[in-house]
């Protein structure tokens, strides 16, 4: 009986693991195919609230509508972005979800090629849900923006996102979008 209960247990552990792993990732599905996105343990707070919009399907459809070559492109405005449902093009990148503002959680993980850094107004502590994915390093970022996690397949992808115009701060014409974003690989 015994080896039956530490079989269970060990089973059970295993499940945990897997499932623990699976939600330290989302999935962005781009028109040109998956981005795997790891969220990072150094902020712990942004991480959940990307899952849990993504979860609950807030994200899906939303506009990349700030895209600058070389730099980043920008997502994540649930308010005015989403795409098949209120798109407002002169208002994006203004908005947030319904939830309130976080608390800045920064850290000493650099801005490079692939980090996932959360959006903000000019207020450290203003992120709410739009992020942005780094096309390059940007090391005048460090330790001025959320950083929740890095691209860990899928940059190629990342890479095809139509690019906004220069003289007007990357907003985008009509943007490509995140089609669906699930948690989990």
């Amino acid at each position: 009986m015994n080896i039956l209960r530490l079989a269970f247990a060990g089973a059970l552990f295993l499940a945990g693991t897997a499932m623990a792993q699976a939600a330290d990732f989302i999935t962005i599905q781009l028109k040109d195919g998956p981005v795997v996105i790891e969220l990072n343990d150094k902020a712990p707070k942004h991480a959940e609230r990307i899952k849990a919009l993504a979860a609950a399907g807030e994200y899906d459809n939303v506009a990349f509508h700030r895209v600058i070559e070389g730099f980043m492109a920008q997502t994540g405005d649930v308010q005015y972005g989403d795409m098949a449902d209120g798109y407002q093009a002169q208002a994006a990148g203004t908005g947030g979800s319904s939830q309130p503002d976080l608390p800045a959680e920064f850290s000493d993980v650099p801005f490079e090629r692939g980090t996932v850094g959360m959006a903000r107004a000019q207020d450290p502590n203003s992120a709410n849900s739009q992020f942005f994915i780094m096309f390059a390093p940007g090391d005048f970022l460090n330790g001025q923006y959320t950083v929740v996690g890095k691209v860990v397949s899928g940059m190629e992808n990342v890479d095809k996102i139509k690019r906004g115009d220069d003289a007007n701060n990357g907003s985008v014409t009509d943007p490509d979008r995140m089609v669906k974003v699930t948690v989990g690989k």
